[in-house]
């Protein structure tokens, strides 16, 4: 599993795809692909990007994105996994903005602690971090 995080617009799927020769077709925005997805991408490293829009939803939806993720990543152990940080700046009033932006760092800790490789993508140029 390789790891990518950045702010929001920093060319973190731009990156991916070119670094990483991913075509289109391998990248699901915001969600988890079924496994019937998977039969249309044949043996190719699955993309999961904006993954933090996926764990808001999955929060929202009364879900348990901690143990979603890990479910699919043990799965999907060559996956990619792309996240906008959204733990910077002012902290949300709303206290549901509060918990996913918690949350969400705290899954970041964690696939980061088990993922192969861990870059964070500024203004379009890679940082290896891991």
């Amino acid at each position: 599993m390789i790891l990518i995080i950045g702010g929001y617009a920093q060319g973190k799927k731009e990156y991916v795809k070119n670094a990483f020769h991913i075509n289109d077709d391998c990248i699901f925005e915001g969600y988890l692909p079924t496994a019937g997805e998977f039969e249309t991408i044949g043996d190719r490293r699955p993309v999961i990007n904006a993954l933090h829009r996926w764990i808001k939803k999955s929060m929202e939806e009364g879900g348990n994105p901690e143990e979603d993720i890990f479910s699919f990543v043990l799965h999907h152990p060559d996956c990619i996994l792309i996240c906008d940080e959204i733990g910077n700046g002012i902290v949300p009033m709303d206290a549901m903005e509060r918990e996913y932006r918690e949350r969400t760092g705290r899954i970041l800790i964690a696939i980061a602690r088990e993922a192969k490789e861990v870059e964070r993508i500024l203004c379009g140029i890679p940082l290896k971090i891991k």
